[in-house]
């Protein structure tokens, strides 16, 4: 796990280990056990490194060459490299190191980009090709992993793991007002309608399960393409429950078994929850976490969605060594800056920080590899916001279910609204999409904060996008291919990047989400449960209590109590002032009353305005 950076001109002027250093300084978290770089003998390629030793600590340094004719920096991991390094040695390639970085190297000497196709993992990666003067990059198949880039005058090509990277090699910011105007009045940190798009105009981000091609010799630019896509109108038919439950246990075992591959000690994050509670559980039963195996918690003491014993419960039924930290408000207003500093764009919530805190417990605690849980509930529909779109399905497809699964839903608690709009949306999907993309719209113009001479110029409506949905797999495949999950997996990897961490993600194997995505919506829904297939399949190891929980929380700590802190009021007054003095906020609401809210609040517009004013810009 590591951060990169790198360099592509036929201007040598440009080509220079002094401008390589610069960037990767600039990330020196990311890898903070040294870095290297390395030129190419034409002075047209500059590659530079920053390494956290995770696999073959002594042989797996980088810039790494192989064949006198590819060098790759990488970031991330390759879970199958043990397997694949096998067959790529019966094919007659050899290897000096038992690092995945040279698996990798050795996989795109044999296939090129087909390469990709056969890593299971998270990764991003450059390699430049001497003979033919090209660089190829990619990213992980749901972007766990990050790669920007940019060019600039000369076709000279920027490219690095973070925003700060490329704006320490002098690269000017251009802040994305179009994207901006969403967030302030939206929530929104990406956009569907274009994975490309960050919130710098000039700097773009490689699309997850995509791959760059770029030649300083040609002029036509940066290639990219997909190379992966889940098929989510398959649909695979089972005799009987057990068939589908086994299939699904026998993939999540795999995952991780496969994700606690490591020269290191590894942990988990664990919430109390369904999820992180399921890791522990298996991590536990196939016995590849050693008797030192280490949990790490956030705790709230009296706050109403804390989850310390449902945590404690996992804890002491596998015998996990649990370290536990408590964020405070203080600690949150002294430390905000620095936390908006890592992450370059906006962040949605104070739950970033708390999980931004879990993972410095952990590198505190000795441990820089964890397991979490994201994933699972875009994959198997745990929100309660699917709960009317898998409704929507049984009125189009098995209307005779329909109410059975809604008393089976009220009997659990399920918080849901349904009624006749809900018929109709049934059978009206693109109507419904175009709905939907209004209710942001009138969002965007119904706000009275925002200066009228701001929303004129940035309003974009072809950055608003939502899916037609005639299935639950359609809201699913959005959000997790498309959507939310990106989000989500941007924090986690500038949260658990930012203390020299790594964190893997079980859920997001892609044979398993490709199963996920293979199963009937009975599967995921059933009985009044949502992730009925998991809760199933993990109940045998897990407390009752934890494996059918029906309170959904979502990590969630006391933001609003934090925002009516006298220290965090005033660094909203201060950003809300320089969003005025910017000509993006009227004056008057600098008048306004501060309205503190909840982490998932739907209109969190304090949180917004504090975000957008202290991020770098």
């Amino acid at each position: 796990m590591c951060g990169i950076a790198g360099i592509i001109s036929l201007n040598p002027g440009a080509i220079q280990q002094q401008q390589l250093k610069k960037m990767t300084d600039a990330i020196a978290h990311r890898g903070p056990e040294g870095d290297a770089f390395w030129i190419n003998p034409g002075n047209i390629a500059g590659l530079g490194h920053r390494r956290l030793s995770i696999i073959d600590l002594p042989g797996g340094a980088q810039p790494m060459h192989y064949l006198s004719r590819y060098t790759i920096v990488y970031n991330g991991e390759i879970y199958n490299y043990l397997e694949l390094k096998e067959g790529l040695q019966k094919k007659g390639y050899t290897f000096a190191t038992q690092s995945d970085t040279e698996v990798i190297l050795a996989a795109y000497a044999c296939w090129k980009e087909d390469c990709l196709q056969s890593f299971d993992g998270m990764f991003a990666f450059g390699i430049w090709d001497e003979q033919e003067q090209t660089l190829f990059a990619a990213r992980d198949r749901f972007g766990e992993k990050p790669f920007y880039y940019t060019i600039g005058q000369g076709n000279t090509l920027w490219f690095a793991s973070e925003l700060k990277a490329l704006y320490a090699a002098g690269i000017a910011h251009n802040r994305n007002e179009k994207m901006l105007l969403l967030f302030l009045t939206n929530g929104f940190t990406n956009t569907a309608a274009d994975p490309s798009i960050t919130f710098d105009t000039e700097i773009y981000q490689l699309p997850p399960a995509s791959f760059l091609r770029f030649s300083p010799h040609t002029q036509t630019g940066v290639s990219v393409k997909p190379y992966w896509k889940i098929n989510k109108e398959l649909q695979q038919s089972f005799k009987e429950d057990q068939e589908a439950i086994g299939g699904f246990m026998r993939l999540f075992t795999e995952s991780v078994e496969k994700r606690f591959r490591s020269d290191v000690p590894v942990g988990t994050s664990l919430s109390g929850g369904l999820d992180s509670s399921s890791i522990a559980a298996v991590a536990g039963s196939v016995s590849v976490a050693s008797n030192s195996y280490k949990c790490f918690s956030a705790v709230f003491p009296g706050f109403q969605k804390d989850e310390s014993r449902f945590s404690q419960m996992v804890s002491q039924q596998f015998k996990l060594e649990q370290y536990v930290i408590v964020p405070n408000a203080d600690d949150f207003a002294a430390e905000l800056k620095k936390f908006l500093c890592q992450h370059d764009e906006p962040v949605g919530s104070a739950s970033v920080y708390a999980q931004y805190k879990v993972y410095q417990l952990a590198r505190q605690s000795g441990v820089k590899v964890l397991l979490d849980g994201q994933g699972a509930d875009e994959l198997l529909a745990g929100y309660t916001k699917y709960l009317h779109w898998y409704l929507q399905e049984l009125v189009r497809q098995k209307p005779g279910a329909l109410g059975n699964a809604i008393k089976e839903l009220r009997k659990n608690h399920a918080d849901f609204n349904w009624g006749w709009k809900n018929y109709m949306a049934a059978w009206l999907p693109t109507q419904v999409a175009a709905q939907l993309e209004k209710k942001v719209i009138r969002r965007i113009n119904a706000n009275t904060d925002i200066s009228d001479d701001f929303k004129e110029a940035n309003f974009d409506r072809e950055l608003v996008q939502k899916p037609s949905v005639t299935k639950l797999n359609d809201i699913l495949y959005f959000n997790a291919c498309q959507g939310g999950l990106q989000e989500l997996l941007r924090y986690a990897d500038r949260n658990s990047m930012a203390h020299g961490c790594e964190v893997r993600l079980p859920f997001l194997s892609h044979k398993l989400a490709e199963y996920c995505f293979a199963l009937s919506s009975m599967y995921k829904i059933r009985d009044g449960y949502t992730k009925w297939i998991l809760r199933k399949s993990i109940s045998r190891l897990l407390p009752q209590q934890i494996a059918w929980r029906t309170d959904k929380i979502g990590f969630e700590p006391p933001q609003k109590m934090w925002m009516e802190n006298k220290r965090v009021q005033e660094m909203i007054r201060q950003s809300t002032s320089r969003l005025v003095r910017d000509g993006i906020l009227k004056p008057s609401v600098q008048d306004k009353k501060i309205q503190p809210q909840e982490s998932h609040a739907a209109d969190n517009v304090d949180w917004w305005y504090l975000v957008a004013g202290l991020r770098p810009d």
